[in-house]
């Protein structure tokens, strides 16, 4: 199992390299000077213009910024904000709330999402399993944003069930609204998909052996059936907690939450690329780890994986 987790480890080197080049390359490579807009209305002085650009090494070629930006990275060091501030000091600012946030969401697709779609799976084309698939396909096509407002304004105006904004009251109340939409359209694709694994693997052959054997049902579900069909399950939920984090800017937004997905939002708007990047970057971590997570998973979900 060791060898399995060092090799996915060395395995993440050149992803980290990777993404992150494409992430420095489109920011910085945009048209635009992010010292002109520092400096906003006012004509900057020459002198301190070309101080800022050499201090955030904007004289450089764009692969030696690069360069340089990866060097500090290794370090721990994810670079400055165009006013002087660290961007680690950003994260540590923001990144509990969509942390928070995140889990909230993650927990409540998890739960709730597996539930619905064991429920479906074992009552396929019965009332259940239509009123699951109906349901989460309206969940699907209705806008993240639409049913954010939507709630907001039923369950926290009209009703006074939730916050409608801030973080005031604490974890987990603050976050069980905004947690519950951010997590709504994952948990319509888990339910699916976990119903769709369990219907699938209910016929294979091995379910029929056991079932032969005279093994209880119960048995065959925990056993047999369900741990097989949790593998792409557990694929998808550990992809999407990095999605959850990365796409919390509108439900940041709507519930006027201080994360690190309305600090990236500010950042965009002001071309404050040194604070987009390193966020980025941040996000990308998340996902590599949550991928590790999942790799190590599979080879204790399926002991074959790991021989693979």
């Amino acid at each position: 199992m060791w060898r399995y987790v060092v090799r996915r480890l060395l395995q993440m080197v050149p992803v980290l390299i990777g993404t992150t080049l494409l992430i420095y390359l489109a920011v910085f490579a945009l048209p635009g000077d992010p010292i002109r807009v520092l400096g906003g209305d006012k004509p900057m002085p020459p002198a301190v213009y070309q101080t800022l650009r050499h201090h955030y090494h904007l004289d450089d070629p764009l692969i030696v910024q690069y360069g340089k930006y990866l060097w500090g990275l290794v370090h721990g060091d994810f670079g400055q904000t165009l006013n002087g501030q660290p961007v680690g000091d950003v994260l540590t600012a923001g990144w509990t709330v969509t942390v928070q946030l995140a889990i909230t969401a993650w927990i409540f697709e998890l739960v709730v999402g597996i539930a619905l779609g064991v429920w479906a799976g074992l009552r396929k084309g019965g009332v259940v399993d239509t009123l699951v698939l109906s349901g989460t396909t309206l969940v699907i096509a209705i806008p993240s944003f639409v049913l954010a407002y939507s709630a907001q304004l039923i369950f926290g105006l009209k009703l006074g069930w939730f916050p409608t904004a801030g973080t005031d009251d604490g974890w987990p109340y603050s976050y069980l609204l905004p947690g519950i939409l951010l997590g709504s359209l994952s948990l319509a694709y888990i339910a699916r998909l976990t119903r769709t694994s369990l219907v699938e693997n209910g016929r294979s052959d091995y379910v029929r052996t056991a079932v032969a054997k005279g093994l209880s049902r119960r048995r065959v579900l925990v056993r047999h059936t369900l741990r097989n069909s949790l593998i792409p399950v557990v694929t998808y939920l550990g992809v999407d907690l990095g999605n959850l984090m990365a796409g919390a800017i509108i439900i940041e937004g709507i519930f006027n939450l201080p994360g690190i997905g309305q600090q990236i939002f500010l950042a965009i708007q002001i071309k404050d690329g040194p604070t987009v990047v390193g966020i980025c970057t941040f996000l990308v971590l998340i996902y590599l780890l949550a991928n590790l997570v999942v790799d190590f998973l599979y080879g204790v979900l399926d002991p074959r994986i790991r021989h693979d």
